[in-house]
């Protein structure tokens, strides 16, 4: 085992109850075989972590220190046995799960290693690799004409994918801000998400009666999964990239097999696919084909996760994306 000297203790954030928590100073983390632990400078808050920060009858309280974080990035302090191509000093994404927190420890194939032209940038990669599958899942081509409902983080960078890869998006959100968002990111039209038949009718009129060839649902919520698939053209491919964790849904049946619809759940879980996602975002904005870092919107410290948690919930102005950053 290769080991950085370290503190023994962190600091760490651990969910007390709903809609608490508290930092505590905690036993530091150390690698095991097949493992690195990092020391991190950030990481990112998923609208994920916001149904077990309500507290649902499911939950346990309290969390593991650090627990719910899992978009973190940092430098390798210490490499565990049987550990190859990694070493301390590296800088690093990982797919780990108790990163809101000094350090994490992750499985080597978990890790994606971060090369100097990001050097001091902030690289969340479980959300940039999750859009990178997602886009890929989609299999959008030039000349079609791709509907995104819901631009955050995630429909942003999918608008941003998807007009550089030659598609005509269409971009639906409820806040002006995110439609602003979506034609500096390559929208080439933009609609209000207010009234759920006007939107049917734009479509419509924009796509001469045909609707699109792809549609992307990126909210998690019934009515935008219900407006999605009637937008999608017969034929056309319906992508769920919206998280739906707040229990069963309904779909129009009828709607779905008349039209034909291609319906993909583009949530992945292998680890492999995950990895290969945050590698392909690595290698997306080194090449200048995409820049997140304007998407970047709120950073925080650890002990105002509350107000990130808070924040990602109700979306204040201008909020997009918020990130927990350690001196």
């Amino acid at each position: 085992m290769t080991v950085h000297v370290t503190q023994k203790t962190m600091r760490a954030a651990v969910l007390t109850g709903p809609g608490r928590l508290e930092v505590r100073e905690v036993e530091t983390p150390q690698a095991g075989p097949g493992q690195v632990r990092i020391r991190l400078e950030g990481c990112g808050v998923c609208a994920s972590n916001l149904t077990p920060w309500e507290g649902p009858e499911w939950m346990q309280f309290p969390t593991p220190p650090g627990g719910l974080g899992h978009e973190g990035w940092g430098v390798i302090d210490q490499v565990g046995q049987r550990v190859k191509g990694l070493k301390v000093g590296d800088r690093v994404a990982a797919l780990s799960h108790n990163s809101y927190a000094e350090f994490d420890v992750a499985d080597q194939g978990a890790v994606v290693r971060l090369p100097p032209e990001l050097d001091g940038q902030p690289f969340p990669g479980e959300p940039l690799g999750c859009a990178m599958n997602i886009f890929r899942r989609c299999e959008i081509e030039a000349g079609q004409t791709v509907a995104i409902v819901g631009i955050g983080f995630l429909g942003a960078i999918l608008t941003r994918l998807a007009a550089e890869a030659g598609a005509r998006v269409i971009a639906i959100s409820r806040r002006d801000f995110s439609l602003d968002l979506a034609r500096r990111m390559g929208a080439a039209e933009t609609i209000p998400m207010d009234d759920h038949y006007r939107i049917i009718g734009q479509v419509k009129d924009l796509t001469g009666g045909l609707f699109c060839d792809r549609v992307i649902e990126a909210v998690g919520k019934q009515w935008p999964l219900d407006l999605a698939a009637e937008l999608t053209r017969e034929r056309g491919r319906l992508i769920i990239a919206g998280y739906h964790q707040d229990g069963p849904r309904q779909v129009n049946m009828q709607l779905w097999n008349w039209r034909g619809l291609d319906v993909v759940n583009a949530h992945e879980r292998d680890p492999a696919v995950y990895a290969q996602g945050v590698r392909d975002a690595v290698a997306a904005i080194v090449s200048g084909r995409l820049d997140p870092r304007p998407l970047y919107s709120h950073t925080y410290g650890l002990e105002e996760l509350d107000q990130a948690l808070d924040a990602t919930r109700d979306r204040p102005g201008d909020f997009l994306k918020a990130l927990v950053t350690f001196p």
